[in-house]
């Protein structure tokens, strides 16, 4: 089926959502369930925003790369010679075999087909057995280049050519971020977890962005968080979701020697989190890769002062690994169930104007965002 929706798939798809939160219903569920939708949103979401890749630490030294999948496309990011960062398509312009494979570090870039050999900066500088073609120059043959960016101590690309640069996209986002976390390009990867969801991507996004189930589905990270302090913010294309570290033991962690007291996350358009929670310096990130209109994938990346966490920090991980996101995959997982019965077609945004985390009010920010990619999109 097409990527892109008609005039009036976008209608129907629209009706509902108002850009008073407090006036509107949520996103149709259609948008959750139907296999078009999941089109639209690899073609006109995923494949036109800034997908975040690793942090920069991966990509420092000469000739170190990886690769990742971009709505299906294979991509390679690799520092070159002369230090600067590149992203390509990684494809061969001779017969489409992959390139490169997971990460590490490399001089050149061959192709393990026909051995084609590219430059660290994508051209190609050895083709053999090709001396007797005729019209074949190889000095014009290069791989096809992806806007790449490095942004707050991580690295981003983005397969539409005509993207604006991350930077001037995220208004004051990098000053949030340098203020709660100025350590952050220091820091070191130290853990991963990884999930396979059985629930649309927008439904995790959505859970992730409200703490107004909190109370009820996350009673230990209610006590590791003051709720009284929680504050969530919308912007352009982020929203800040704020709290103070709970003052009183809780059944989560320990952060009774905290030195960061502030519960600090970011949500970036679309699917990126970054998340900082009290206890020692670090970041997580969170990632929600699209994999099917009732499948995610997510990543938990963990970077932390040292690469080994300590004892505190393996608590953090265990805590969020089997409390916390147990809880959310669970509730994730129900909402898609009920999404495809004939029962749910959208529900009321509950909306606190005060901005407290109890409110849906960035869930309908990240609504307004996938609307108007749509909209964009429609033929």
């Amino acid at each position: 089926m097409s990527g892109f929706p008609s005039k009036e798939q976008f209608r129907a798809i629209h009706q509902g959502y108002d850009v008073s939160p407090s006036r509107s219903l949520s996103l149709h569920a259609d948008a959750y369930t139907e296999e078009h939708w999941y089109n639209v949103d690899l073609k006109a979401v995923i494949s036109k925003t800034w997908q975040w890749v690793c942090h920069v630490e991966k990509l420092r030294g000469e000739g170190a790369y990886t690769t990742v999948e971009i709505a299906g496309h294979p991509v390679a990011v690799v520092r070159g010679k002369d230090g600067k960062l590149r992203a390509f398509y990684n494809v061969c312009k001779h017969r489409a075999h992959i390139l490169l494979s997971g990460a590490g570090t490399t001089t050149r870039i061959m192709c393990p087909y026909h051995a084609w050999v590219y430059r660290l900066s994508g051209e190609l500088v050895r083709a053999p057995e090709t001396e007797n073609l005729e019209n074949f120059e190889p000095e014009e043959i290069c791989l096809d280049q992806v806007q790449v960016e490095e942004f707050c101590g991580f690295v981003y690309v983005n397969l539409d050519p005509q993207a604006e640069p991350l930077s001037s996209l995220t208004g004051d986002l990098k000053t949030e971020i340098c203020h709660w976390a100025p350590d952050i390009e220091d820091l070191t990867f130290a853990k991963r977890l990884t999930y396979d969801i059985k629930s649309n991507w927008k439904n995790v996004v959505d859970n992730f962005l409200e703490c107004y189930h909190c109370p009820t589905a996350h009673k230990d990270f209610c006590d590791l968080v003051d709720m009284d302090t929680y504050k969530v913010t919308t912007h352009g294309i982020y929203s800040s979701h704020m709290a103070d570290a709970g003052l009183s033991e809780n059944s989560a962690y320990d952060v009774s020697n905290a030195t960061v007291r502030t519960h600090a996350v970011w949500w970036l358009w679309p699917n990126t989190c970054l998340m900082r929670y009290p206890g020692r310096s670090s970041m997580i990130v969170m990632n929600i890769i699209p994999a099917g209109p009732n499948r995610t994938f997510e990543t938990y990346d963990f970077y932390l002062e040292s690469p080994e966490p300590n004892e505190a920090e393996l608590d953090t991980v265990r805590y969020i690994d089997e409390v916390l996101q147990v809880e959310d995959i669970a509730l994730v997982e129900s909402v898609q169930r009920g999404m495809e019965t004939p029962a749910f077609v959208q529900g009321r945004i509950v909306n606190d104007p005060e901005g407290s985390g109890k409110s849906e009010h960035a869930v309908h920010h990240f609504h307004g965002l996938i609307l108007d990619a749509y909209s964009k999109a429609a033929l």
